[in-house]
């Protein structure tokens, strides 16, 4: 482990069960993932082998309780896993991170038959899962969502469309936000919804700036049928459970940033020490020690703030979600900065594919943007405060 993630980890005395895990992340990270990321990104390929190598491990139910093959780690445990395996791959941590947020929403809100039924094979990463609210017509506004889920019988018929979601068509299981009541948030409940229901389809993989390793399709429901004991909680309560999903998943996706500003930075401080100019390693001329530095200075800011913050939703403090916004909205946009800074650093070398730095740029691009948008995060955040005053 190099000293600058050490020394942001010592603020919060990791235990020895806490490094362990940290260190067999880094590790697989290491000998799975980093050898294979830049081939995954240039030919858009889904690794769903090395995905599931993850299952053995304990990395496809993190927080998801022990009784179903779950880990039942901490958020805080959670978040020194994604920032390991970013490390390697954003792509492919962020992957993982919604597969835990699927296998956690159905450990928490599901019925025992449904968590015995749907977890054990989504905790050993036999099934993969994806997450399905976002639609044409609904990003920001969730709670506008179109989908709709008519009881038919012992069924419910599915029909809408959702949009970007990632691992469609490859995973197996998909937690689906559709509507059974009127307009609002109180009209949406949640279906967990099989690969091969009747009247599933997909649409074109999406050609897209980042995340390339990964399929981003659409989700197209026609009259698809999904039988009724896969709703989950109960008519009414789908937003709730959706937004209850999202506190530890912008910890995830801000791990994952994280993680990849951290290997950019790594990038920048190995090939500075080795490039000339004029002379003299590029490293000796102070503006741009002066601009790793300041990388440096806003990484290790970034993870005392992420820690903060995955520490609060661990013990369920009452400013857990404003801190899991902040925490998003600062981490992803700290983290995009210091990769774009260390593609700068690296010169015309840094628009290379080879060079890993400009896969880093654009795959952290979209960590801004998802799991709420920074603008949204903001809009938490003020929300929290003028609540207070």
């Amino acid at each position: 482990m190099d000293a600058a993630v050490d020394a942001g980890t010592s603020q919060f005395e990791l235990n020895e069960d806490q490094r362990a895990i940290q260190e067999m992340a880094e590790a697989f990270a290491a000998d799975r993932v980093a050898p294979n990321a830049l081939d995954w990104d240039r030919n858009k390929h889904f690794p769903a082998d090395v995905i599931r190598e993850t299952g053995p491990l304990g990395l496809g139910g993190i927080y998801v309780s022990d009784d179903v093959g779950g880990s039942a780690l901490g958020r805080l445990d959670a978040v020194l896993i994604f920032e390991a395996l970013s490390r390697a791959d954003p792509a492919f941590s962020s992957f993982i991170s919604i597969h835990n947020m699927v296998a956690s929403m159905i450990d928490r809100f599901g019925s025992d038959e449904q968590r015995q039924r749907f977890l054990p094979k989504l905790t050993s990463m036999e099934w993969l899962a994806s997450y399905c609210l976002t639609e044409p017509g609904s990003g920001s506004d969730a709670a506008a969502l179109k989908t709709r889920a008519v009881k038919s019988g012992g069924d419910y018929v599915l029909n809408g469309v959702k949009q970007f979601i990632s691992g469609a068509g490859d995973s197996d299981l998909y937690i689906v936000m559709a509507r059974t009541g009127a307009d609002g948030p109180k009209g949406i409940s949640t279906f967990v919804v099989p690969k091969d229901a009747p009247g599933l389809s997909f649409g074109a993989n999406e050609h897209k700036m980042g995340w390339h390793m990964q399929s981003t399709r659409q989700v197209v429901f026609e009259d698809c049928k999904v039988p009724a004991q896969n709703l989950l909680s109960a008519e009414g309560a789908g937003f709730g459970i959706a937004m209850a999903g999202l506190d530890g998943g912008r910890l995830n996706i801000a791990a994952c940033s994280l993680g990849g500003a951290q290997s950019a930075l790594d990038k920048a401080l190995s090939y500075t020490a080795e490039r000339k100019a004029f002379g003299s390693k590029i490293n000796q001329f102070q503006a741009l020690q002066f601009k790793l530095a300041d990388m440096e200075t806003e990484l290790q800011a970034a993870r005392i703030f992420l820690y903060t913050a995955a520490s609060k939703l661990d013990r369920k403090a009452a400013d857990a979600s404003k801190w899991s916004a902040m925490a998003k909205r600062f981490v992803t946009d700290i983290g995009f900065n210091v990769a774009n800074d260390a593609l700068q650093l690296h010169g015309g070398y840094g628009y290379l594919h080879d060079y890993g730095i400009e896969k880093l740029v654009r795959d952290l691009r979209v960590h801004q943007i998802l799991e709420g948008t920074n603008e949204i995060m903001r809009v938490i955040i003020a929300r929290a405060l003028l609540g207070r005053q």
